[in-house]
């Protein structure tokens, strides 16, 4: 069953929104605050994490930075009052999968949330206690938890052999593949 991070601090939201996940299929754990939400991250895995930015104690952004330092390629959903253009980019720059204004659709929050769960097509390669993760939904590579910074070429290429470890390729079909 997927499981769902919600941070959201008002409760008739948290609640509804909560509903919405459980009828739709999801497992849900509901937090109101960002050290909770922390907390959660720390005791168990999701599939995808909902949060909201103004909460008490750590920020939803807080928490997003958090989970991109730790789990890379958890998808997050910010979910916020905040319309202003600066705060959307900021959740962006820390690479958020996308961006709801409140108020919402919470129909609307489930179609995002199943195609940002349909997308993420992602592979880990192993070796030893080094890891790789390609987001390809995100155009992003992770090394050992960190950002790889490559042009879009880069990681055209990168992923092309992520996706096929064993086989070997002509410079044709790299090429292409990119």
């Amino acid at each position: 069953m997927t499981r769902i991070l919600l941070l959201e601090d008002e409760a008739v939201i948290r609640e509804v929104v909560s509903e919405y996940l459980v009828m739709a299929g999801y497992q849900v754990e509901a937090t109101e605050d960002g050290q909770a939400a922390l907390d959660a991250l720390a005791e168990a895995s999701f599939d995808l994490a909902i949060l909201d930015i103004m909460v008490p104690g750590p920020s939803g952004l807080e928490v997003l930075a958090f989970i991109r330092q730790h789990q890379p390629a958890l998808p997050v959903i910010m979910l916020s009052a905040l319309e202003d253009e600066k705060t959307q980019i900021d959740a962006f720059n820390l690479f958020a999968d996308d961006y709801v204004t409140k108020p919402f659709s919470p129909i609307l929050l489930l179609k995002r949330i199943k195609t940002i769960l349909h997308r993420r097509v992602e592979t880990t390669v192993t070796s030893g206690a080094l890891e790789l993760v390609c987001d390809e939904s995100a155009y992003q590579a992770f090394y050992s938890g960190r950002s790889l910074e490559m042009t879009l070429s880069e990681f055209g290429l990168l992923l092309a052999l992520y996706q096929r470890p064993q086989q070997v390729f002509t410079r044709e079909q790299l090429i292409e593949a990119i």
